[in-house]
């Protein structure tokens, strides 16, 4: 099995594949491997997959999400262990034997982050291509060299150290998965594209954003002030630009200058730090505020007049 072998020595000794050997670590397993042409020796094993693919896969499983595969599958594995006899205690089932030596187990707090990792490298058009479909990447890892992790749900791109994407993973070929929140730097220099490119084409917008395209129109003017308000997203992030224009809706205007200066008042300023007073400073005796004395200004103001 070329995923967990790089190399085949004599007898059992191998040298297995460093992805691997962390999964066992971090499982805390140890690998055994088979006697090259010792069938026998993975016949039992190759035997109990077969039963449990007839089990558990027969009729094949027909699921819209992995996760919903999963949980189907962990039912089923339940639903038997508490049914099955233990082979070797034919008296009690598998289930109450697992019970009986979950208290010496040892839990795993996290699963192990298993994927495969590739160097790719993006086009100018900021996609990348991974078992022949292709996902959109951030404009500023265009045409760089990118570590490309797949994992069995989702695909993970990095550049430098950063994440530049991450997309539900396509099967099969041909197809294209976008983001549009990646060409947000293009569209401040061609904002035409909004209308006509291909990743925005079927971008579902948040309500109120949709609301405040719908509302400036479709002009070459509108698409500028949109683009401006997207922009935002890149400094505040989605919910705030979202809020920003909820906000502007509500009060009865949709202006990018409204909605950006809402995002202006909503930055966090941090108070500058008290100062501290010297000694020398600090009153001895706090004065008093009085504003009975601009009454009495008042009354003598008004008496003046009256003598006059």
């Amino acid at each position: 099995m070329k995923t967990a072998v790089d190399a085949v020595f004599v007898g059992k000794e191998r040298r297995f594949n460093r992805r691997f050997l962390q999964m066992c670590s971090h499982y805390l397993v140890e690998p055994v491997a088979c006697t090259p042409g010792a069938g026998w020796e993975k016949g039992q094993v190759e035997n109990q997959v077969g039963t449990l693919r007839q089990r558990l896969f027969t009729p094949r499983p027909r699921v819209s999400t992995l996760a919903e595969l999963n949980e189907r599958l962990r039912h089923d594995v339940e639903r038997w262990a508490r049914e099955a006899a233990h082979p070797e205690r034919p008296d009690r089932t598998v289930w109450e034997m697992f019970e009986a030596e979950r208290p010496a187990l040892v839990g795993v707090n996290t699963a192990f982050d298993g994927f495969q990792e590739t160097t790719a490298s993006t086009s100018k058009t900021c996609l990348v291509r991974f078992d022949r479909n292709r996902y959109s990447v951030a404009a500023v890892a265009a045409g760089r060299p990118v570590q490309l992790r797949a994992y069995a749900d989702r695909i993970v791109v990095w550049c430098e150290g950063a994440v530049v994407a991450e997309h539900p993973r396509a099967f099969g070929h041909g197809h294209t998965r976008y983001d549009p929140l990646h060409y947000l730097p293009v569209l401040a220099r061609k904002p035409g594209a909004l209308r006509n490119g291909a990743p925005f084409r079927d971008w579902a917008l948040p309500p109120a954003l949709a609301k405040v395209r719908g509302r400036l129109g479709r002009s070459d003017e509108a698409d500028r002030q949109f683009v401006d308000i997207l922009a935002a997203i890149l400094t505040d992030g989605v919910d705030a630009v979202e809020a920003a224009c909820a906000e502007a809706l509500a009060a009865g205007t949709h202006s990018r200058d409204v909605i950006l200066n809402i995002l202006t008042r909503r930055h966090d300023t941090a108070r500058p730090a008290a100062m501290a007073i010297p000694a020398g400073l600090v009153l001895t005796l706090e004065p008093a505020a009085d504003c009975a004395r601009y009454d009495r200004l008042r009354a003598i103001r008004e008496g003046c007049h009256g003598t006059a």
